[in-house]
Formats: C-alpha cells, structure tokens, sequence
C-alpha cells in the first residue's frame, strides 16, 4: 500500500526572502562610502527597492563605481536603439549565459518599457518567436552571435543589419551592451547574486 511520507523527513522550506543574495559578504549601509550611498538612496527612492545588484557589487567599491559608470554610458544614452531594444539584448544574451539574475531583474525593465506584459518571457526562451519586429529580431540574432560566436562575425553580419535600418553605431551599441552584460551575467551567476523578488511582478499587471 502506498505510504504518506515522512513530513518530518523534508527539510523545512526557506522563504526565498532569507536567503543570502551573495556568496560574498554584503557590505552594511554604514560601510557604504559617500558616493555609493548617494547612489543607492538615489534608486531607492525611485525604485520603492534596492536592487541587489547595487548591494552585491558595493562588495568592491572601486569596481562598483567603473561598472556602474559603463552600464549608464550604454544603457541611458541617446542614440538608435530605444531603451526597449538595449533590454531585449540584455534579456536574450543574458538567458543564453543562463543568469537568473539578469534575465528577471531586466525583463521587468523590459516590460515596463515596451508596456507588454509577454515580451520579456518570449525573449528569453526565443526571440525568433516573439512579438517583436524583423528589426528586432535581426538585432538579437546578431547580439546572440556576438554572445556565443564574436570571433565568426563579418561582413555579412553588417549588411544584414544594414537592411533592417540599423547603422554602424547602433552595431557598436549591440555587441557593447552583448560584451558589458556578458561580464554582468558571469559575475551574477559565479556570486550567486539573486533577484529582487519585487522584479518577478513588475510591468506584468496594468497599473490601477
């Protein structure tokens, strides 16, 4: 006859809001230096959170600084591509790297940006069959070659771009935002950084 198990034998289950979101030590606000605490109270108070990226890289100030510094420069620049687009190629390079972290903390600023609840899920498991443009869809295609393969990109690769309207610059953008989150996604996934659980909820519900 079957048997019921052992509840007694199943270890008890840790709220995911308890668990470390580092292997490595996270620093205490009071250790925080000037700069890093203007910055982090800055995204708070827009946010309503800190993300714990923020947290997880105050580990190493100096390097929190140059990183932050870079992700801003590529991702909050005028240009070609729209803030939509430079999350798309976070979110799909960074679910080939297979980073948690990355895929759900930017997939919720994918959301809200294109103010479509689906977009992120489907770019994650696969673009091609998303409800994005052919635009879209040939700059994923390129920002995933640059992510597994740079070494093979040519010519080719160009034209194609070319004739979906995308320039040189916008080129350069692509395999720049690719290349910086490639870094993101290996220190992410090496420290075991977790994601806010309020990113799981956002853009997916219209605001009331």
């Amino acid at each position: 006859m079957p048997t019921t198990p052992n509840a007694a034998a199943t270890p008890p289950f840790t709220p995911t809001d308890l668990l470390p979101i580092s292997r490595y030590p996270v620093p205490d606000p009071s250790a925080w230096p000037d700069d890093i605490r203007e910055r982090i109270l800055a995204v708070q108070e827009k946010a309503g959170f800190v993300p714990n990226v923020f947290l997880t890289l105050a580990h190493r100030p100096d390097e929190f600084r140059a990183f932050f510094a870079y992700h801003d420069v590529l991702m909050l620049k005028e240009g070609g591509l729209s803030k939509g687009e430079r999350e798309m190629i976070v979110v799909a390079t960074s679910a080939a790297n297979q980073c948690l972290y990355c895929v759900v903390a930017h997939g919720a600023l994918l959301r809200i940006y294109e103010k479509l609840p689906l977009i992120a899920d489907q770019v994650a498991v696969n673009y091609r069959k998303a409800d994005i443009s052919l635009r879209q869809k040939a700059m994923l295609a390129f920002a995933l070659k640059v992510c597994s393969d740079s070494a093979a990109v040519d010519d080719s690769d160009f034209a194609t771009l070319h004739a979906q309207g995308l320039n040189d610059e916008d080129i350069w953008d692509i395999t720049a935002i690719t290349a910086f989150f490639g870094l993101s996604n290996r220190m992410a996934n090496v420290i075991s950084m977790r994601p806010n659980q309020e990113f799981f909820a956002m853009g997916r519900l219209p605001r009331v």
